[in-house]
């Protein structure tokens, strides 16, 4: 059973959040959650539909020279002024709020700790926490907010970093910029190591034991509700696999299609927010 695309018209989205919340009722269910659950937080997304096309840095980029290393913090520098200063929005309150009604706990793709902040709980960031910094020689961990201070000191001739558009930032904090060859790099107070934002880079590894805690929430569970996710790569595509290979159910949300369209029970494209809103009123009733 698939619920039909919802492009216009309250009564097919209304039909559909139905169809969604009688699967999920009187059972547990397990979120995997994406980038147009912050959407509504002012974090914009990879690949909506209305997203602008980005190219992240690859992992081997950043570690290859210090050009791409300043490049990327020149960057983060500037997008921190909106990744720092966002908050839960109301999806992210609605979906802990349903945590009495068989919501058992998120896995994430994001990197911006909404979550968390929301009350969720467990929640699995399976690609780390933008508000951290680690450094790759020594793996000593400091908070993001104390490395933009000292970033701010080393680099007075950039001024204060402006409030970015939607198009000009990037959903793991970094920005459009094209002045960054001159910007200077803050390294590790306790080795002189490189600093790297705590979050997986596309072309680096989960670890190992966070793989592990994810698959063991998503089997603890009869449902996996995907919420705001293209599924493109494997990270969060996997679980959706797993689930349907074990024959259990799997709801997907998402404006757009995704690579798991064909495993799910139930497709509902719609946004994050208003679904979770429908399913408040429905779950609770």
């Amino acid at each position: 059973m698939t619920v039909a695309d919802v492009v216009d018209g309250d009564a097919v989205t209304g039909a559909g959040i139905e169809a969604v919340a009688d699967l999920l009722a009187g059972r547990t269910w397990t979120v995997l959650s994406g980038a147009g659950a912050s959407t509504d937080s002012g974090i914009p997304d990879y690949r909506g539909p209305t997203s602008v096309r980005a190219t992240p840095m690859l992992y081997a980029e950043f570690v290859r020279s210090v050009d791409n290393q300043r490049r990327y913090w020149a960057r983060s520098y500037q997008g921190w002024s909106r990744m720092g200063h966002a908050e839960p929005n109301e999806g992210h309150h609605l979906l802990a709020a349903l945590e009495p009604h068989g919501q058992m706990g998120v896995v994430t793709q994001n990197v911006d700790g909404l979550h968390q902040r929301a009350g969720s709980s467990p929640v699995i960031p399976l690609h780390g926490s933008i508000a951290d910094v680690v450094c790759l020689g020594c793996g000593r961990v400091t908070g993001r907010r104390e490395l933009q201070d000292r970033l701010a000191v080393l680099n007075p001739d950039v001024g204060t970093p402006r409030v970015l558009e939607h198009a000009e930032l990037r959903p793991d904090g970094d920005a459009v910029v094209d002045e960054w060859g001159d910007f200077v790099l803050a390294d590790c107070r306790a080795c002189g190591g490189v600093l790297k934002p705590d979050v997986v880079f596309f072309g680096e590894t989960v670890p190992r034991d966070r793989v592990d805690q994810a698959y063991a929430l998503v089997d603890a569970a009869d449902v996996l509700v995907v919420l705001g996710s293209s599924l493109t790569v494997m990270s969060g595509f996997r679980f959706v696999r797993h689930n349907a290979r074990a024959g259990r159910d799997v709801v997907i949300v998402n404006r757009g299609v995704t690579r798991g369209d064909d495993l799910a029970t139930l497709k509902l494209e719609a946004g994050v927010t208003e679904t979770l809103a429908g399913l408040r009123d429905l779950l609770s009733a």
